[in-house]
């Protein structure tokens, strides 16, 4: 694991703000939609209620469910808000069946395509509000001590908030199935055996490495980690053969 350094909390001062704070309300509705948080047909919340929720403006949120709408991920109806209309229902039994599928050497080489060029996409394009929600999931990491369960579903958070980062809707769709088939009963097993006080501990310091390279747009920082993190976990399923 990367060092830690203390944590960032922003952005370097020249870093391009225009449209950022749209785009991370974009991002995060996406990831929720995709997720399955807001279902088919389910109304979304008011303008006044997201735009508490993720700390913006209401202009800011009307603008990006105008943009979620042209994308055909919602529907807005005068009078009545905004309805979700990107059904995933379709493919959710496909998608269980490939993940149910997926052995750990499999997941292991899709992680290895995926996540270090999801970080570069996600350091390009995440706004500061979607960093700093990601500090926040990080200081929750690092109040796990020994809780395996409570620091993999933190862990699975953070990394589905970086997916958002890249504002990339196929591949937040894509990477959801990552973390369906992280999910699989090798690796709960795996964890509950490996994943000790002292390692939880490696792990915190890491991700806070991870944080302070995303905040300061540090690809090359940033993608060593995630390759870093794949061989940890190489080496876990070694020892389990």
């Amino acid at each position: 694991m990367p060092p830690s350094s203390g944590r960032l909390l922003s952005a370097p001062q020249n870093e391009p703000v225009v449209g950022a704070t749209v785009q991370y309300v974009i991002d995060t509705l996406t990831t929720r939609i995709v997720s399955g948080e807001y279902g088919v047909d389910e109304r979304l919340p008011s303008e006044r209620a997201l735009a508490q929720d993720l700390g913006v403006a209401r202009n800011t949120v009307r603008e990006a469910l105008d943009q979620l709408e042209e994308r055909g991920m919602i529907r807005r109806r005068a009078g009545s808000g905004s309805f979700v209309t990107w059904d995933p229902s379709g493919t959710q039994a496909a998608v269980s069946t490939v993940a149910a599928e997926t052995g750990p050497l499999q997941l292991q080489v899709v992680r290895g395509i995926f996540e270090p060029e999801m970080v570069r996409l996600a350091i390009i394009n995440m706004p500061p509000r979607a960093i700093e929600a990601l500090g926040e999931t990080l200081s929750q990491m690092e109040a796990v001590q020994a809780d395996a369960g409570a620091f993999v579903r933190l862990e699975e958070e953070f990394h589905r908030q970086i997916a958002a980062g890249t504002g990339n809707p196929l591949l937040i769709a894509c990477y959801t199935l990552v973390i369906d088939a992280r999910r699989q009963s090798f690796r709960g097993a795996m964890y509950r055996r490996h994943l000790t006080p002292n390692r939880i501990a490696a792990y915190q310091r890491g991700y806070n490495a991870l944080f302070n390279a995303i905040a300061a747009r540090d690809i090359e920082a940033a993608s060593e980690f995630m390759k870093l993190t794949l061989i940890e976990d190489q080496k876990l399923l070694m020892q389990e053969d």
